[in-house]
């Protein structure tokens, strides 16, 4: 396995920021292309919406980063090179201003204009449209966004204008020094006014959805599949191989290393963990597993009995053998969480955590005190739920966790088992004890993780509310040192470790398959961001 790690998107400095990196299939010289360009991929579950602003995460982003683009990409190794906007400049860290290309079209033909990021952005913040990312808004500081989405003031008081129809200016209500990496994120992506408008919650259905990435849906059959195909009027779009793309949904992890094996997919999300070792001798040179920025974890209900005791949160979090869990349950490389965010992020250096120092025999001793302390034992034992997805991973984890806690502990434990929708669902109410949960960064930048436990984050799933977490991560946000910044998150993580709102468990490898004959994949890239206009296929011999 590969360990990568990257410096911050964005140097700490001002002036004119550029990138020359390309943004497009990189064809070595004397490569022989297989003339049918049709490229299969995996999504681990029907996208809940093809609505930047309506999206929740991986199973959205994977598609919508085909549909349409942002201000910036990323390129293969994670940092920003540009999308619509070909510059960025500041000198403060806090008013940017974006050049647009000119050529940037959306899938009509009509120009991108900065006037569609304002009207995006806006429409991102606005309370009535209750996006499950507004929360993004505001946590890339842009001005006026916390206030825009509580309501206290209209959208168009959002800090964002356009100077000219190429000309995009944004004002932030603090410095953020990587601001312009932010912006790859979906929900900061322009939409189409006009579709929007003359269509309503159906404007993302085939033939009403215009978009400005390198590709357009062409056809989207729910639960079966979604078709992709080269968006002519995109601004690179002589540098797109590809004739067609189409993703196809499948949740169980086995499933989909049974339709890449029979060829039906050239790349999967994921394969059975506990085929690693079998699929690397059976499938040489095809299984990957470089370090992810991600880190998978249990949250903990914290406004209602039995998780809102402190006590019993320690107690399940302590009894976990993360060490077990990752090397042993998972075993493809994945490495313990002893901290939310994960080692490879850049400008993070962690401190020892008090559970990474323990042996696990002291951990459970503690935690059986804990629980004791709490009221529970043998005549009154513990009875909590789990609620995870349906992925194979999700349910051994859930049993070997489970088990550890009846064993340990006493507790009785009720797995519950959702279909994705049903399971998001569940999880966003706070309908469960404890929920599998996982994520993967926005940015590559501590605050992407550390942000989640703030109280009014749409993604707290924990409900947790903390006013000294919320300050450091406040006085994080002003200082624009890495330095400084770390010193703030080792003390926010001290607390998410006291407090147990959460329970990390392991940080993610991204383990996947990917055929031989398929090139362009940025399996280096730590936030698996990828973009179906830099990849082709070469002759299948």
């Amino acid at each position: 396995m590969h360990n990568f790690k990257l410096l911050p998107s964005v140097l700490l400095m001002t002036g004119l920021y550029f990138s020359v990196s390309t943004f497009a299939a990189q064809i070595p010289a004397g490569t022989q292309l297989d003339p049918h360009q049709e490229l299969v991929r995996q999504l681990k579950d029907e996208p809940a919406s093809l609505d930047p602003i309506k999206s929740f995460g991986l199973n959205e982003a994977q598609v919508l980063r085909d549909l349409f683009e942002g201000l910036v990409n990323q390129g293969a190794d994670g940092k920003i090179i540009p999308g619509v906007a070909t510059a960025w400049k500041t000198n403060d860290n806090k008013t940017w201003v974006f050049t647009l290309r000119q050529n940037a079209r959306w899938s009509n033909g009509n120009p991108v204009t900065a006037t569609d990021f304002v009207y995006s952005w806006q429409r991102l913040v606005n309370p009535a449209n209750a996006s499950s990312f507004s929360w993004f808004a505001a946590l890339s500081g842009i001005q006026n966004a916390q206030e825009i989405i509580d309501g206290k003031l209209p959208p168009e008081k959002l800090g964002v204008e356009a100077i000219d129809p190429y000309t995009l200016k944004v004002t932030l209500n603090r410095p953020v020094p990587y601001f312009p990496s932010m912006t790859t994120n979906f929900s900061l992506y322009p939409v189409n006014k006009p579709s929007v408008e003359k269509y309503g919650n159906d404007w993302t259905r085939v033939g009403n959805l215009i978009g400005n990435g390198a590709f357009k849906l062409a056809e989207r059959v729910v639960n079966e599949k979604l078709v992709l195909t080269p968006n002519s009027y995109y601004w690179d779009n002589k540098h797109t191989v590809l004739k067609k793309v189409t993703f196809l949904p499948i949740n169980q992890e086995s499933h989909a290393t049974k339709r890449y094996q029979a060829g039906d997919l050239d790349i999967t999300e994921s394969f059975p963990k506990n085929m690693y070792q079998k699929l690397l001798r059976e499938l040489p040179g095809q299984v990957f597993t470089p370090d992810q920025l991600g880190t998978y974890y249990y949250a903990f209900n914290t406004q209602r009995a039995p998780t809102n005791d402190i006590r019993v949160r320690q107690a399940l979090a302590m009894t976990i053998d993360k060490k077990l869990i990752a090397e042993k349950v998972v075993g493809t490389g994945e490495k313990p969480a002893w901290h939310f965010t994960p080692e490879v992020t850049a400008g993070f250096q962690p401190e020892k955590s008090r559970q990474e120092t323990q042996t696990q025999k002291e951990l459970d001793n503690k935690a059986r005190a804990l629980l004791k302390a709490a009221g529970y034992g043998p005549e009154k034992p513990l009875k909590i739920s789990l609620l995870y997805n349906s992925l194979e991973n999700n349910q051994r984890i859930a049993i070997a966790i489970s088990s550890v806690w009846k064993k340990k502990l006493g507790v009785e434990v009720k797995l519950v088992n959702q279909e994705w929708k049903t399971y998001v669902d569940n999880r966003n109410t706070g309908n469960f004890d404890v929920v599998r949960a996982s994520w993967t960064g926005d940015y590559n930048e501590p605050s992407s993780f550390l942000s989640l436990l703030a109280s009014k984050h749409s993604g707290n799933l924990a409900k947790f509310h903390h006013a000294e977490y919320e300050a450091l991560l406040e006085a994080a946000s002003h200082e624009t040192g890495d330095a400084a910044r770390n010193r703030y998150y080792n003390q926010a993580e001290k607390i998410i470790a006291e407090q147990a709102p959460i329970v990390p468990i392991y940080q993610y490898t991204n383990g996947r398959l990917i055929k031989p004959w398929l090139k362009g994949y940025p399996i280096t890239n730590p936030e698996d961001v990828a973009y179906s206009h830099t990849m082709y296929i070469i002759k299948k011999h």
